[in-house]
């Protein structure tokens, strides 16, 4: 069990969170979830003693374990794939560091013997023997091929480093399990995997995701970072969601109903006061008023930005037809005679492993490269916007947010700029900070904005939803639903894809697959898994 206990922290003057005091038991999974800023990650480097909290104490039961997912990709440059993945328990990796040292040893003397036997047989206690073996289970289940798994780590691509620093949190049974976004960076197959390990998982699991299908699968409860308190809530994201937007409009309507209560006072106050026999009544309501407008509600410190696409056009019947592009990148062909006919309505989910790929048809459909062969055509009535996964480009100036929304409209009042910027969440002197120091949340809330002052009918999405928190991404899946135009995307981002599109097209190296359906309908149809099976030839499983 982990108690945390009056807890406060404090950056300044700015009160994280105050006398927090939680208990987090075994076989609950806890979900931690607050606006950006708020603290969620601060909390978690408390609990594990990274950070240390102004006033209060952390208390794990004793002889307990506790395991963290690591964010420093190259902490562990220095050391095996395997290697690393044992250090996630940092006693038994020290017992065998010491045992094989001393084996090595080339006076091995009598005392070393000894010395060796203990070692051993704490070893054998915390299931040594089993570590590797353990340790290659839980790489191969998250994507890390066995002939990675003794590589140095120097060596390895920073988006499998994520997934052996998961393997790395989760080894050896870790009686409390810090994960700060543990779905980053995996496919959805690894996630699949890891919401059913944590299902099953018996332990203390505190989890901060921005992924909502994620923490409505493993959370038992959600831990609501806001207002400075940090609030328990029993129950997965979805139920915590709906039942504090329950509570805030029954506080509305109670606040509506005492408003309307004191307005019918105000009346009989103003209609009775000249009365004198009515003067003493009247008193006593006033009184009563003073009781009534004291207790205000108080307000969300979370903030939805405004996301709304609104094409200058209707799209006509002709929106998009595709016949055999092939492009390669880097000596491999991504795109191999690669045909499509993009029809009016549909928004369409690419899908699958084959990332290049969809990156590669998204630039040659806006123009920003050439296919090798074949050719492409959008409607007459088409006009296009795109959001590239890359982003980067567009803030390399000394342009501020105003004058960076300034190029991309005709209106010359900077008032309807700074009204715009409002609504994503710019306000203020927030508007004015130059556009290269910006966060990743930040410059994609920029780039939605741009392609919302395009008015075009059909849109582009390479990933929309990385860097965004919970409720930014609650903002575009909704602007997306309502949305009359084309849509082309492609997110890891599971219940976006199922909310957004109404057609899956997975790209296969040797073929699509293509079905007009919701997402979660065409993970589990029997015909697209036989025709994936066939098209993958023995590849397994499906990413986004």
């Amino acid at each position: 069990m982990l108690t945390v206990s009056d807890i406060t922290l404090s950056f300044g003057e700015r009160v994280l969170f105050k006398d927090v005091n939680i208990k987090f038991l075994p076989g609950n999974c806890y979900g931690v979830i607050g606006a950006n800023g708020a603290g969620k990650s601060t909390f978690l480097k408390v609990i594990s003693g990274e950070l240390e909290a102004d006033k209060g104490d952390i208390i794990m039961s004793p002889g307990e374990r506790m395991a963290v997912l690591q964010q420093d990709q190259f902490k562990f440059d220095d050391f095996s794939v395997m290697h690393t993945v044992i250090m996630g328990h940092k006693k038994l990796y020290e017992v065998m560091i010491e045992k094989d040292s001393l084996y090595e040893k080339a006076d091995f003397s009598e005392e070393d013997g000894i010395k060796a036997a203990e070692l051993e047989g704490e070893f054998a206690e915390m299931n040594g023997w089993e570590a590797e073996s353990e340790a290659a289970t839980l790489l191969s289940q998250l994507g890390i091929s066995e002939d990675l798994h003794y590589r140095q780590m120097a060596e390895i691509e920073p988006a499998l480093k994520v997934r052996i620093l998961l393997a790395q949190a989760l080894f050896g049974n870790p009686d409390i399990l810090l994960l700060d976004e543990p779905t980053n960076n995996l496919d959805l197959e690894s996630i699949s995997w890891l919401e059913e390990f944590l299902y099953k998982f018996d332990n203390t699991v505190i989890v901060v995701s921005h992924d909502r299908h994620f923490l409505n699968k493993v959370c038992t409860h959600i831990a609501d970072v806001d207002f400075g308190k940090i609030k328990l809530f029993v129950g997965n994201y979805d139920f915590w969601y709906f039942a504090s937007q329950l509570a805030l409009k029954q506080m509305k309507d109670e606040k509506r109903r005492r408003e309307d209560k004191v307005a019918e006072l105000k009346e009989f106050i103003q209609r009775f006061s000249s009365n004198a026999s009515k003067a003493k009544q009247a008193t006593s309501r006033k009184k009563l008023i003073d009781k009534l407008t004291i207790d205000d509600i108080e307000p969300s410190s979370r903030k939805f930005p405004y996301v709304d696409f609104k094409p200058d056009r209707e799209p006509g019947n002709n929106i998009l037809s595709i016949e055999n592009l092939n492009k390669t990148l880097d000596g491999e062909q991504v795109l191999k005679n690669f045909s499509l006919t993009v029809n009016k309505g549909d928004k369409i989910a690419f899908v699958g492993p084959m990332h290049a790929a969809k990156t590669a048809l998204y630039d040659i459909l806006m123009g920003e490269s050439e296919a090798d062969s074949g050719e492409f055509e959008w409607g007459v009535t088409m006009s296009t916007a795109y959001f590239p996964k890359d982003n980067s480009s567009f803030f390399e100036n000394d342009l501020n947010i105003v004058e960076w929304m300034q190029q991309y409209t005709e209106e010359e009042e900077e008032s309807f700029v700074r009204g715009f910027l409002g609504r994503m969440l710019f306000s203020g002197e927030e508007s004015l900070k130059k556009v290269k120091v910006l966060s990743g949340g930040e410059k994609v809330r920029c780039m939605l904005s741009k392609l919302m002052l395009h008015g075009a009918n059909g849109l582009i999405f390479d990933e929309p939803t990385n860097h965004l928190d919970l409720e930014s991404i609650t903002a575009l899946n909704n602007g997306l639903i309502k949305f009359p135009g084309v849509i082309l995307f492609n997110s890891h981002d599971h219940q976006f894809v199922h909310t957004v599109a109404n057609r899956i097209i997975e790209i296969a190296p040797e073929g699509i697959i293509d079905r007009m359906m919701p997402f979660d309908e065409y993970l589990v149809s029997e015909d697209v898994n036989a025709l994936r099976d066939e098209l993958w030839h023995g590849h397994h499983g499906l990413s986004i």
